[in-house]
């Protein structure tokens, strides 16, 4: 792949500080439950621990006879000097032939080192996070686990459609003129489309900023290292948008950029919790989507999209989870849409997260839930990679816990709000949203 063809220039360094990821001593020490957790999450192959360890094993036994190496060649180099000093040129030229037979030995061992590291880092990569003991066994999506639903449902005129037609009807969205412009899942909004839009960024910001979050903006291209640190590579290298000259990555989510804000951090634990917010385009290739899933706004290549990012204490960190999703939960019951929360099996989720949380919204027209919103915490694991940590009053050094949830993804809320929200006369703007508006219908 391009991007482990590249980031080995870095492996190196990485090994050596073990400040990243699944750590080789995790691995160790307990290698039953690092199998365990990873079966959990549906994890293919198993081997690697094994294989990361006997290869690890190696490494130290040659590292162990490179130091032997260097320990013989600084004895012998002192010998040299002394048999210089001492007129004996003929077994210092002797003894500079055993330095010239050490260094080709240890040249042969560096070789090796290096080869067996490589193997090492391409395989500790592709190792997911650890899942929470409270998530879910399962392999899809049928087998997460519906923690909340609503159980009233908006009941739609006879005449009522899907918001694909919704958009046609009132032209608010042109999908035939975003195809034109750039291909499928790239739509145009216009007039009150637009402004539905925008009212909801607005609205968004401004919902997370009054619960204590901190406005950033924030580029919507990142570097390999950002987007290796967040977990993004090389797990999703392929379903990233690529840019191949100058080796930038367009966001699939504000994640990202903002939660490298604190790569190469020392946090002072006193300065915790740190809230961030901010709105993105977010950018996704979405390859092998096909079929009735995807139409309309379903699932799009390019959307809009408010995120919410914490950086907590280890100990503090499921209680923010939970804060995050009152507030996300907050803005749907604003929204008076219909809504459910699901906790992800381990199959369902992702590489990088130990414990997530969906929100769906129901879709009274299409008759189908959409997912609106993650919430996830990721323990350590992206800490890792970052190389963020917090420090005590005492200067020692831990792991900051980080977290993000979408708060929210636009294209299904927009699609929702259409469908749920129409009537016979047009489509009724919530009243929370109507200041954001102006207007308090589409027709």
């Amino acid at each position: 792949m391009l991007y482990l063809a590249t980031f080995f220039a870095n492996y190196l360094y990485l090994l050596h500080n073990l400040l990243f990821m699944l750590t080789i001593d995790q691995l160790r020490k307990d290698t039953t439950f690092a199998k365990e957790r990873l079966a959990h999450k549906r994890f293919k192959d198993i081997q690697f621990v094994d294989e990361i360890i006997m290869l690890d094993d190696s490494r130290k036994s040659i590292k162990s006879k490179l130091d032997d190496f260097l320990a013989q060649r600084n004895s012998i180099s002192k010998e040299i000097g002394m048999l210089m000093k001492d007129g004996k040129k003929e077994e210092a030229e002797e003894a500079k032939l055993k330095i010239a037979s050490i260094k080709e030995e240890a040249d042969k061992l560096e070789s090796q080192f290096s080869t067996l590291e490589s193997q090492i880092f391409e395989k500790l990569v592709t190792l997911p996070n650890f899942p929470h003991s409270s998530v879910p066994k399962g392999i899809s999506p049928e087998e997460n686990e519906v923690t909340f639903a609503v159980t009233d449902f908006p009941k739609l005129h006879e005449k009522a459609v899907p918001h694909w037609e919704l958009a046609k009807k009132y032209d608010l969205i042109d999908f035939e003129l975003g195809n034109k412009i750039t291909g499928a899942g790239f739509p145009v909004y216009k007039g009150k489309g637009a402004a539905l839009q925008r009212a909801l960024i607005s609205f968004f910001l401004d919902k997370a900023i009054e619960a204590g979050y901190v406005e950033v903006q924030v580029p919507h291209m990142v570097n390999e290292d950002s987007a290796f640190a967040t977990g993004n590579l090389p797990d999703k290298d392929g379903q990233m948008y690529h840019d191949a000259t100058d080796n930038l990555y367009l966001i699939p989510t504000a994640e990202v950029p903002i939660t490298n804000i604190y790569r190469d951090e020392i946090i002072d634990e006193r300065n915790l919790p740190i809230k961030n917010t901010g709105y993105t385009p977010c950018f996704r290739r979405e390859a092998g989507s096909y079929g009735k899933d995807v139409r309309g706004l379903n699932r799009l290549h390019q959307f809009d999209k408010v995120e919410i990012v914490r950086i907590e204490k280890p100990e503090n960190s499921y209680a923010a989870q939970e804060e995050m999703l009152k507030h996300v939960e907050g803005l749907l019951q604003a929204l008076e849409l219909p809504y459910r929360i699901l906790r992800l099996c381990g199959g369902d989720m992702s590489f990088t997260s130990a414990l997530t949380y969906d929100f769906e919204v129901y879709s009274a027209a299409q008759e189908r839930w959409l997912e609106v919103s993650s919430v996830s915490n990721f323990e350590t694991f992206q800490a890792n990679r970052l190389k963020l940590r917090t420090k005590d009053a005492e200067n020692k050094k831990a792991l900051a816990h980080t977290l993000n949830g979408s708060a929210l993804a636009l294209p299904r809320i927009v699609a929702s709000l259409l469908e749920n929200h129409q009537t016979e006369n047009g489509i009724k703007i919530p009243k929370a949203l109507v200041p954001y508006t102006k207007f308090e219908t589409i027709s």
